[in-house]
């Protein structure tokens, strides 16, 4: 979901449990995950996740999985070409930008966690 998309959908009032209803899909994912499939026959252990999924979904999880389902079947599509696969990963790979741990810890130290850099010399 698109920022706007989610601010209207929360302006009108979210209700998970309407979309857990509406997609027979879905409701068949979370009633096999609330049935013990995934956990051993251990109903009780994913109960917290689902309850919080049904009643509150806070990060709107239910409202996106439709969209989800669909982009996973257009990378499942793409995948099926390796020309375009290929290609496609070439591009998200040059066009990424910079990125290194050593930068990415760097940033966190100093713009969110308000630290020092520590220098450690090696013996």
């Amino acid at each position: 979901m698109t920022v706007s998309e989610i601010m209207e959908c929360q302006s009108k009032g979210y209700h998970p449990y309407e979309y857990y209803n509406s997609n027979s899909a879905l409701k068949e994912s979370i009633d096999s995950i609330s049935s013990g499939t995934f956990s051993k026959g251990n109903t009780q252990l994913f109960k917290p996740l689902i309850d919080s999924l049904l009643s509150r979904d806070p990060f709107m999880v239910l409202a996106d999985y439709q969209s989800y389902i669909y982009a996973q079947e257009k990378v499942s599509q793409t995948f099926q070409n390796p020309q375009q696969w290929v290609r496609m990963a070439i591009l998200n790979i040059a066009r990424m930008g910079s990125f290194s741990s050593d930068r990415a810890v760097k940033e966190y130290c100093e713009k969110i966690w308000h630290r020092e850099r520590v220098c450690i010399q090696e013996k």
